[in-house]
């Protein structure tokens, strides 16, 4: 190993310190008594709402307000009441079940009954296949 100069450190030397307290730190009960006892400055602030367990929603807000004072009535659209029947009575005639005409149509019997008693909302391609497998015309003159 001839040729080698001495060995030297690359390193740069690591200095360790305390970090500054942090905001939450200089809150602290202790270091507010601290302060008190060596006589410096502190401001307090109360805070609306501060450290209190409601919710930020707890109080009426605007929206809210609107809401219920909205008379407007919204509702889905219904089958009519001419589709039921029609429905009703092309399927009687083929002498089918309400679970036979769900099967023909590839649909669930719980969509025939909605349709049959009046609470589905309406839907064109599910009509389309009732009318297909009734041989019926269900869409009328709207």
């Amino acid at each position: 190993m001839s040729g080698v100069g001495p060995i030297s450190q690359d390193w740069e030397p690591v200095v360790l310190r305390k970090k500054a307290p942090t905001a939450a730190a200089k809150k602290d009960e202790k270091a507010v008594n601290a302060a008190r006892r060596a006589g410096a400055d502190i401001e307090t602030q109360k805070k609306y709402n501060a450290g209190t367990n409601k919710a930020a929603s707890s109080s009426t807000s605007l929206n809210t307000k609107r809401l219920d004072e909205d008379t407007e009535n919204l509702a889905h659209e219904k089958v009519p009441t001419e589709l039921k029947k029609a429905i009703m009575q092309a399927r009687m005639e083929k002498k089918l079940t309400q679970a036979q005409l769900a099967q023909v149509i590839n649909e669930k019997p719980q969509v025939i009954q909605e349709y049959e008693s009046g609470k589905a909302i309406p839907n064109q391609q599910i009509i389309g296949k009732l009318e297909r497998a009734l041989g019926t015309k269900l869409r009328g003159k709207k």
